[in-house]
């Protein structure tokens, strides 16, 4: 699909979600435009990863709307993939299984992300670092407009971690798809997003990064060296915010 910079792709509207009498997400409103990355954040257990099963269309809320563009492709990374050490199953196949084609792009898409000598190692032999950039590659493989990434850098060293935050930029900058993440690792994140969304079952606070780091309910949410150590901490449930402050 082709597209301008800027359109809106996904819209979610006064989302609310309850699973067992439990409250998990409460009038959540969220759009992602085309070309920008957009970053969740926030405590464990705050629903960001069922945010992102809402966003997917995975998980249908209890209340309010979901809105994808017509045609739009979307591609998701998982926060972790689970392997039994003794399936033999290589790189090679496992892109296969993804999106069925010619050797040659599955390596030209494990060259994208800085993986290409990984092409026919077996999965299970593979790093922290190296299993990321497989995972992405095979998202990459639907063309998406849309990338979704629950915990991208999961198990890698911070090194690591810079170096795939500046990947995922330089996707967004040569595809001009937009991506939808949810990050703990602010302090690295920062300089690679253009929006933060904190969540806490509702959004306390959004916007750019340097305008986020310094509301007072971020400051609540992750103390005042949040950008260094991010904290879990009791947030107010009763706190509200209108759809209007959250869209942007």
């Amino acid at each position: 699909m082709t597209g301008e910079t800027g359109e809106k792709l996904l819209e979610l509207t006064d989302v609310g979600l309850t699973l067992r009498d439990r409250e998990i997400l409460q009038r959540v409103c969220l759009q992602v435009d085309r070309g920008e990355i957009l970053t969740i954040v926030g405590p464990n257990g705050a629903g960001k990863t069922t945010l992102l099963r809402v966003a997917l269309g995975l998980q249908p809320p209890t209340s309010g709307r979901r809105y994808l563009q017509p045609d739009v492709r979307i591609g998701y990374m998982p926060q972790r993939l689970q392997l039994d050490a003794t399936f033999p199953l290589s790189v090679r196949r496992f892109l296969s299984l993804a999106a069925p084609g010619p050797a040659a792009s599955l390596a030209d898409a494990l060259e994208q992300v800085g993986a290409a000598h990984v092409f026919d190692a077996p999965l299970h032999s593979l790093s922290g670092g190296e299993m990321q950039r497989v995972l992405l590659a095979r998202t990459l493989l639907r063309q998406p407009d849309l990338l979704v990434l629950d915990e991208p850098v999961q198990g890698v060293d911070v090194h690591g971690q810079v170096e795939l935050y500046r990947l995922i930029a330089r996707i967004r900058d040569e595809r001009a798809c937009a991506i939808l993440m949810v990050s703990h690792d602010l302090h690295l994140v920062m300089a690679a997003t253009d929006r933060v969304v904190c969540l806490n079952r509702h959004i306390c606070c959004s916007g750019a990064p340097e305008t986020v780091t310094a509301d007072p309910a971020y400051l609540e949410m992750f103390g005042p060296l949040g950008v260094q150590n991010l904290a879990v901490y009791t947030h107010d449930s009763e706190h509200r915010h209108d759809c209007s402050e959250e869209h942007r």
